[in-house]
């Protein structure tokens, strides 16, 4: 497959890498993190300005128009910043969602506002939640960015519903943040119909293929400080990069590094395949692919950085502890093997 990409595409992920090198520093970062929140509403309205926020989003609703493919190099580009905004959640999937499964009405009301940055909305699997008369009850844990939202959006029976959760908030291991969300007896709207299940699969698959792309982003930035370490860390009055015992730990990080780009860029052109077992089967391999580095990278990282690999003030740590995130999320490793072995059994 041609994972080449065109003067556009290339001018979008720049403009996206500027942003980080000048705009979102380790210092800026580690500010935001340390707010109540966890994360600005300002660096939001910036991206709207960049205009990464439309990128989901049709044109008829003030979108881009584009696709997985353009979100994969933002969420590439993102990924050495370690970006705590909810941009997966509420940039990637929720326009995912709404294009495909919300009223006419619903998506002109909302895709503009999500698209200038005067909203937020989440989207969650109402598989555990209860549905009687209209109102939605039970509990659902460590939603990601689950309190950042102005609209919260439930998948439901084949039906898509807004409601009004309580919630509680708190910081996780990556410095992202995360809520529980309680529904008691609370009233939900019916805002859209049809395939909804469908279109929550679809609409995951593109989150999990952008969260690969991420992956790959940070991936390559630990690579890059891994290696420069390696060649001004003395040790016997030589870099320690000279050791050969060292160079094929860098030359296996390598190998897993490209391995895991290629299957991040075939999870975001596979990602909305209408084959559904076959989306599912490819989003699972490049999930087990891109799992398995981010575990081999960040720990060999870690251990050829020695000792200070460990502390905050250095951005390796903050690297590993959002691979180990990554590794976890959207269903681990182990999972995502087994439903592509399963998936490959039935083909």
């Amino acid at each position: 497959m041609d994972f080449d990409f065109n003067e556009e595409q290339r001018a979008l992920e720049d403009t996206v890498r500027r942003f980080v090198a000048k705009d979102y520093g380790f210092d800026t970062r580690n500010a935001i993190r340390a707010t109540p929140a966890g994360w600005s509403r300002n660096v939001w309205s910036a991206l709207a300005d960049l205009g990464v926020l439309a990128l989901n989003i049709d044109e008829e609703h003030g979108g881009l128009g584009y696709g997985p493919q353009e979100t994969g190099l933002v969420m590439n580009a993102f990924g050495a910043g370690l970006l705590v905004e909810p941009y997966l959640s509420g940039a990637v999937i929720a326009p995912a969602l709404i294009r495909r499964a919300a009223s006419a009405d619903f998506q002109a009301e909302w895709l503009p506002k999500i698209a200038a940055g005067d909203a937020i909305v989440i989207s969650l699997d109402g598989k555990r939640l209860t549905l009687t008369n209209g109102k939605l009850s039970g509990t659902l844990r460590a939603v990601p960015h689950g309190a950042a939202a102005d609209l919260w959006l439930v998948a439901k029976d084949d039906a898509l519903y807004s409601a009004t959760p309580q919630f509680n908030d708190y910081p996780l291991l990556d410095g992202q943040h995360a809520a529980d969300l309680v529904f008691d007896n609370t009233p939900a709207k019916k805002v859209g119909a049809g395939e909804t299940a469908t279109a929550f699969d679809i609409a995951h698959g593109i989150g999990l293929a952008a969260l690969c792309a991420e992956a790959v982003g940070i991936m390559d930035a630990t690579v890059a400080a891994t290696t420069e370490y390696l060649k001004t860390r003395q040790q016997f009055g030589q870099p320690i990069g000279r050791f050969q015992a060292l160079q094929h730990r860098m030359a296996d990080m390598l190998l897993h590094l490209e391995q895991a780009r290629s299957m991040s860029w075939l999870a975001a052109m596979r990602c909305t395949d209408t084959n559904v077992a076959e989306r599912q089967r490819v989003l699972s391999a490049a999930k087990v692919v891109i799992g398995n580095a981010c575990r081999f990278i960040a720990q060999n990282a870690v251990q050829l950085h020695g000792g200070m690999g460990m502390t905050d003030e250095l951005i390796v740590s903050h690297w590993f502890k959002r691979l180990t995130a990554i590794e976890m999320s959207f269903g681990d490793t182990d999972s995502h093997l087994q439903r592509f072995a399963k998936l490959s059994r039935a083909a």
